[in-house]
């Protein structure tokens, strides 16, 4: 996937680590041993932190690498699948139920998956390994929860505290495990409070801080920034008497649980009531949230819009909530959240307030505009800018639409955000999660009657991209009715639009195009731009498909990508056009347009991420190349479309009679010229390639990839570390990116200097993010660095 932020990557740590040397060395061993091992803890105490740094440890020990699947944001047990799906960058087209679809994929790949803070799903994540450990032999899972899963098989690893040195103890010995929560403390303070240090005046103060803590790192952290405000003996004092009136009368069975509940209780009462109040409207957010979103979801006439950002700020200084990099590096805006622990104190508080209901309205709200106005403007130059900005937010969507659901009175129809989510699915390949969602939304509401219209129109249109047609086929009738009964013409040539799409996938061909005549007056009168560029392409489908007249076919695919020039950075629509043109050329004995075209349409669905557009791309491309005779090539293209189909969960072409029966005439072909054997040997070749390897294998023009991925038989150790540098996976092109990006240049500066478009050049860089497997522009920067470095060492040598 080109998305980094739904590659399922681990994230880059934003703050130092410390210690937890013998905790690290004891999760690799148990991983070398076992399949399941599961970090338990209290909140707070660095479960994450351990998993994610033994994770990057050990990824080189993984043929197909880590996933990371964070799970506090999911709160529907059914969507699991379809979420580990998402991170291991399966686009959820398959009609199966998503584990069936799940597991398929996952039986010959050698991942570690970390799935991260299970606790609130522990009978599906659970019940999740129970199936997939047996089924895929060289998966291997790395948990974390406050509880074990209790599945056959799993390790356990309780997380302690950081060592604390007993009284009479100095911690000073550097090293040390008894030092680890000292200098967690010195670390985190000197942070907080420029020029703190630790000395041999403070050091007991210290100590006896961080035993009252208990160690815990999140308890540690939150009490380090109150220096700012605080002496050291201050904040010691502070903090006992935190602990005698907060736990007055209460009664845990577990003394690290309430150290930490006391401790977060502790800080909420030292903030201001403002700040208390914009925590606790916080927490409806399911993962991360953006400044805008905080203004619009938390805001109103107690909490005024101006005060959100200074509070936020103070809450972030506070350590109460956390600032991470946008998914662009640290030039995007600022994104926030929440730790668990944090989250549900804040909860708690919003629902002794009485504001649950009225918040989570607010959010649902802010969401829904979002949604509209992506599907407003999807057709635009602003498509692939829009689709950037709101793939980070995968959380707080479901998160919506389960508000929704629960309370469609207050908080709003949920039918008015499956109606316009249509674009935020569609550029994830989130397809089977779609259908998910409008099933629930269709059973469960009735109105308003026009966006249940609209629900059930993209219901059928993803559904024929599953093999669903003829389920299809009752939905767009419903559709067509109820359009029809609200007297609105373009909602009926929209519906007339997918009719005529369902009944093309089916091979219907008087009742796709009769559906097609009917909706053209409709659009002649009030057709808007969009609406036009889509009829042209799916009419253009269907007299490629339907008629086998490739030479008009030509003439409605050419209308449309003129209709498209007017938003010339539009990816979506211009690459299906370009796709189907693909088809057309081959079918017209013009192989060399065609080869040019697939390239086009490639580099069109590879910036926008859209996987079942970059599969048929690939697959466009090979038949052009067999056109030009060059079956070796086309052979390896085929095969590595193959292996795109599969992972999309679908049959080649979508299962598209007509195309797959000019693929079988292809490789029919290919085979009688150069022999079934050799066709079988490259056609395997291919299938080895990921996406992004297709993809520059389908822009590069030569007979072979570069580089050809080995995969190790199970069992067998990790191949030690190639001598070359990372940049050697990059193409000269790509290089050349690399180093403006080193330079500190924008994508648009960069399109600038190299004559290319910003589209290009954000292509090029997400395919050198995802190459070197980075989440951020600085790391290109110090990798360039240091390979600058070794090569200037070489020299001198």
């Amino acid at each position: 996937m080109t998305f980094g932020f739904r590659s399922g990557r681990l994230p880059a740590e934003v703050t130092s680590f410390v210690g937890r040397t013998a905790e690290l060395a004891s999760v690799r061993r148990l991983l070398g041993r076992s399949r399941l091992v599961t970090l338990t803890g209290p909140g707070g105490v660095g479960k994450t932190r351990i998993a994610l740094r033994a994770a990057s440890q050990v990824k080189g020990d993984y043929a197909d690498g880590v996933r990371l699947v964070q799970l506090s944001g999911l709160r529907d047990a059914e969507l699991l699948p379809h979420t580990v799906a998402g991170a291991l960058g399966l686009a959820g087209n398959d009609p199966r139920p998503a584990l069936d679809a799940l597991l398929e994929a996952l039986a010959d790949r050698e991942h570690l998956l970390v799935l991260d803070t299970c606790e609130h799903l522990l009978d599906a994540v659970a019940l999740l390994a129970d199936v997939l450990l047996p089924t895929a032999p060289r998966l291997h899972i790395l948990a974390t929860s406050r509880q074990p899963l209790d599945v056959p098989g799993e390790h356990l690893y309780a997380v302690q505290p950081l060592s604390v040195p007993d009284p009479g103890e100095s911690g000073h010995r550097p090293g040390s495990a008894s030092s680890d929560a000292l200098a967690l403390f010195t670390q985190r303070a000197a942070a907080a409070a420029p020029g703190f240090e630790i000395t041999d005046g403070n050091r007991e103060q210290a100590l006896t801080l961080i035993r009252r803590l208990d160690g815990i790192p999140l308890g540690i952290e939150l009490a380090a920034v109150r220096l700012r405000a605080l002496t050291l003996d201050q904040l010691a004092q502070h903090l006992s008497d935190a602990y005698d009136v907060l736990e007055a009368g209460r009664s845990v069975p577990e003394p690290r649980h309430r150290t930490l509940r006391t401790l977060i209780g502790w800080s909420h009462e030292l903030c201001t009531p403002q700040e208390r109040l914009l925590w606790a409207r916080l927490s409806v957010f399911a993962g991360g949230f953006d400044l805008a979103a905080a203004e619009a979801v938390c805001a109103d006439a107690e909490l005024p819009v101006a005060n959100v950002l200074p509070l936020l700020i103070s809450l972030v200084d506070k350590s109460v909530v956390l600032r991470a990099d946008g998914p662009g590096g640290p030039r995007d805006e600022a994104r926030y959240r929440l730790l668990d622990t944090i989250r549900e104190y804040g909860a708690d508080w919003l629902d002794s307030l009485g504001e649950t209901t009225a918040c989570r309205a607010r959010h649902v709200a802010h969401y829904h505009r979002l949604l509209s106005h992506f599907a407003d403007r999807f057709f635009t130059s602003e498509q692939l800018r829009l689709a950037r900005a709101l793939a980070p937010d995968g959380d707080n969507l479901r998160a919506a639409l389960g508000y929704a659901l629960q309370d469609p009175d207050t908080a709003g129809s949920p039918l008015s955000l499956t109606a316009v989510m249509w674009s935020y699915w569609a550029t994830e390949a989130r397809i089977g999660e779609a259908d998910y969602w409008m099933a629930k939304a269709l059973a469960r509401a009735s109105e308003p009657a026009a966006h249940r219209a609209t629900t059930l129109i993209w219901r059928a249109d993803f559904g024929r991209y599953q093999g669903r047609q003829a389920q299809c086929l009752p939905w767009v009738l419903e559709a067509c009715k109820t359009a029809d009964e609200l007297g609105d013409p373009r909602l009926v040539a929209q519906a007339l639009r997918i009719s005529a799409g369902v009944h093309n996938w089916l091979g219907d061909e008087s009742s796709a195009m009769a559906a097609l005549t009917a909706a053209e007056p409709l659009l002649a009168a009030h057709g808007a731009r969009a609406d036009l560029i889509q009829h042209h392409y799916i009419k253009g489908s269907a007299l490629l498909f339907c008629t086998r007249r490739p030479d008009l076919a030509m003439v409605e695919l050419d209308a449309a990508l003129r209709l498209c020039t007017e938003e010339p950075e539009e990816c979506w629509a211009q690459g299906y056009a370009s796709l189907l043109r693909t088809m057309a050329l081959v079918l017209l004995g013009r192989p060399a347009e065609a080869v040019a075209e697939a390239r086009r349409c490639a580099a069109l669905k590879g910036a926008l991420g859209d996987t079942v557009g970059i599969a048929g791309a690939v697959e466009m491309a090979g038949w052009a190349e067999a056109g030009q005779g060059r079956h070796r090539r086309a052979s390896r293209l085929i095969g590595a479309a193959a292996a795109q189909w599969r992972r999309l969960g679908s049959e080649p072409v979508s299962g598209q009679q007509a195309a797959l029966a000019m693929r079988e005439r292809t490789i029919g072909q290919i085979q009688e010229a150069i022999g079934e054997k050799e066709f079988t040997r490259l056609f395997t070749e291919g299938e080895t390639l990921g996406q992004d390897q297709a993809l520059a294998f389908t822009a590069a023009g030569t007979d072979a990839p570069q580089a050809l991925p080995r995969r190790r038989a199970a069992g067998t150790p990790a191949a030690a570390p190639a001598t070359g540098t990372p940049v050697d996976a990059l193409t000269r092109r790509e290089l050349e990116v690399a180093e403006l990006v080193a330079q500190g240049l924008s994508n648009r500066e960069i399109s600038q200097r190299l004559v290319i478009s910003k589209r290009t050049a954000d292509a090029h860089v997400e395919h050198i993010l995802s190459k070197l497997g980075f989440s951020s522009r600085l790391e290109i920067a110090a990798l360039l660095g240091s390979a600058d470095e070794e090569s200037a060492e070489d020299t001198h040598t």
